[in-house]
C-alpha cells in the first residue's frame, strides 16, 4: 500500500504542477460551460422576442364585415399588415403570393368561400353547403408559424359570433364543462429538460476529461520511455498500475464534480434567461439523497473510464494508436448517453439498469427528476464498480506481461 501511495502522489503531482493541465480540466469547462449556455439562452429569448414582435404580411380574401370585427377584437389587425383583396384581384397576384409565402416574404393568406355568411346564414340542415376558410402559410418559417397560430385564435373568434347569431344561446352547443388540474411530481416539472440532456452531456465530458489525461499516463509515458523505468524499479508493477489508476480517477472525479455543478447551473441560468425569470427550467434543486447518489455515479462512473482507457492505452505503442483505440469506445458512451434522450418516460426495469454504460445514463436522468429507486442505484452502480473492478485486474495483468509493456 505504501509504494501505491508513491505513485498515487507522483501521479497526482504530475497533473496538479501542470497549470496548463489544471486550467484544461478544472477552468475551462466550467467557463465554456457557462459561456455557452448563456449564449444559448441569450439567442433563444431574442429569437422568441423577434417573432413575438414580427409584423405579420397577411391577405385576406372576401374578408367579411364579421371576420374583420373578429380580427379587431382579438388585436390581430392592429399587429399586423393586412391587405384585404377580392377573389379576382387574388386570382391576378395567386402565384406572385404564393411564392412570397414559400420564400418568407409573406406570412399568411386567408382564403374565405365567396358569399361566406350568405352561405353560412342559408344553412337549415344537413346536406346544405357549409361554408370554408382556407390557409395558406409555411411550417418552415418562425414568422409564418406564428401568424398562423394567431389567426386560428381570431377564427375560433369568428366562430364564436356566428354561432351565436344562429343559436342566441352558446350553451346550447354546451355538451359539458371541462376542469383540468395538472399533477406534477414535486421536482419533476423543472427538472425535464435537465434530465434529458444531463446524462448525455456529463458522460461525453467525463470520458473525453478522462481520456486527456489516462491516454498520456499509459501510451504517453511509454512513447516518451519514463514508464519503462517505473517498471524496472523495486516496485511491484501491479502497485505502479493501482496507483496510476486511483490518482487518475481521484483527478477525473474531482473534475467532474466541477462538470456536473457548472452543467445545472448553467442550464438553470439558461431557463431562466429563456424565461426571462419567470420560472421555465430554473429553481432546480436537488436534496441530499440526489447528491449522494450523483456523487457516487460520477465516482465509479470516472473510475470506468479511467480503467477502459488505462486498459486500452497499455496496448498502445503511443498516444496516437492509445487515441484510435479509445475513438471507438467514445463513440459507444456517446450513443448510449444519447439514446436516453428519447426515451418514453416508462418506468425503467432493473435490467436496463444493468446494462454498462446506457443503464449509467438511465441512472443520472433519473437521479435529476427524483425517481431512480434504490434498487436501480445499487444495480447500476455494481454493475459498474464491477466492471472497473474487471478491468483494473486486466491491467495489473497487462503490465505483468514485459511482451506487452516494452514491445507494443
Amino acid at each position: 500500500m505504501k509504494k501505491i501511495g508513491i505513485v498515487l502522489k507522483k501521479e497526482l503531482y504530475r497533473v496538479f504542477s501542470d497549470k496548463k493541465l489544471i486550467l484544461s480540466l478544472f477552468v475551462l469547462p466550467a467557463v465554456l460551460m457557462f459561456a455557452l449556455y448563456g449564449l444559448i439562452g441569450m439567442l433563444e429569448r431574442n429569437m422568441s422576442r423577434d417573432i413575438e414582435t414580427h409584423v405579420p404580411v397577411t391577405y385576406i380574401v372576401n374578408a367579411t364585415d364579421g371576420l374583420k370585427a373578429a380580427a379587431a377584437a382579438a388585436g390581430f389587425d392592429k399587429n399586423a399588415s393586412i391587405d384585404y383583396l377580392t377573389e379576382e384581384a387574388y386570382l391576378t397576384l395567386k402565384d406572385r403570393l404564393t411564392e412570397d409565402i414559400r420564400e418568407g416574404a409573406a406570412d399568411l393568406i386567408v382564403i374565405l368561400d365567396k358569399d361566406f355568411e350568405k352561405t353560412f346564414a342559408a344553412y337549415q340542415g344537413q346536406g346544405d353547403k357549409i361554408p370554408g376558410v382556407g390557409i395558406l402559410f409555411n411550417s418552415a418559417e418562425n414568422y409564418s408559424q406564428q401568424a398562423y397560430a394567431v389567426f386560428s385564435g381570431v377564427l375560433e373568434t369568428y366562430r364564436m359570433m356566428l354561432l351565436e347569431q344562429r343559436l342566441g344561446n352558446l350553451e346550447k352547443i354546451v355538451a359539458f364543462a371541462q376542469r383540468d388540474t395538472e399533477i406534477v411530481k414535486e421536482g419533476k416539472a423543472n427538472t425535464q429538460f435537465i434530465a434529458m440532456m444531463f446524462p448525455y452531456m456529463i458522460m461525453i465530458m467525463l470520458f473525453s476529461g478522462a481520456m486527456s489525461i489516462s491516454v498520456d499516463a499509459f501510451a504517453g509515458e511509454k512513447e516518451r520511455g519514463t514508464l519503462a523505468s517505473m517498471l524496472i524499479a523495486p516496485v511491484k508493477r501491479t502497485d505502479i498500475a493501482a496507483g496510476k489508476v486511483i490518482a487518475l480517477a481521484i483527478i477525473a472525479a474531482l473534475s467532474s464534480v466541477v462538470y456536473a455543478v457548472s452543467m445545472i447551473l448553467s442550464m438553470t441560468l439558461m431557463g431562466n434567461t429563456i424565461s426571462g425569470g419567470a420560472g421555465g427550467f430554473g429553481g432546480v434543486s436537488f436534496n441530499a439523497g440526489q447528491v449522494l447518489e450523483l456523487g457516487l455515479m460520477l465516482i465509479v462512473l470516472d473510475y470506468l473510464f479511467v480503467a477502459v482507457i488505462a486498459v486500452l492505452s497499455s496496448f498502445s505503442k503511443d498516444v496516437k494508436s492509445a487515441s484510435t483505440l479509445v475513438t471507438p469506445v467514445y463513440m459507444v458512451v456517446l450513443a448510449c448517453a444519447l439514446m436516453t434522450m428519447f426515451s418514453s418516460g416508462a418506468k425503467n426495469s432493473l435490467t436496463r439498469y444493468a446494462v454498462p454504460l446506457y443503464g449509467n445514463a438511465l441512472a443520472l436522468q433519473d437521479i435529476c427528476t427524483g425517481e431512480l429507486s434504490a434498487q436501480g442505484f445499487l444495480v447500476s452502480f455494481g454493475v459498474t464498480a464491477l466492471l472497473a473492478g474487471l478491468l483494473t485486474f486486466l491491467l495489473a495483468k497487462i503490465f505483468d506481461s514485459d511482451k506487452l509493456m516494452f514491445n507494443a
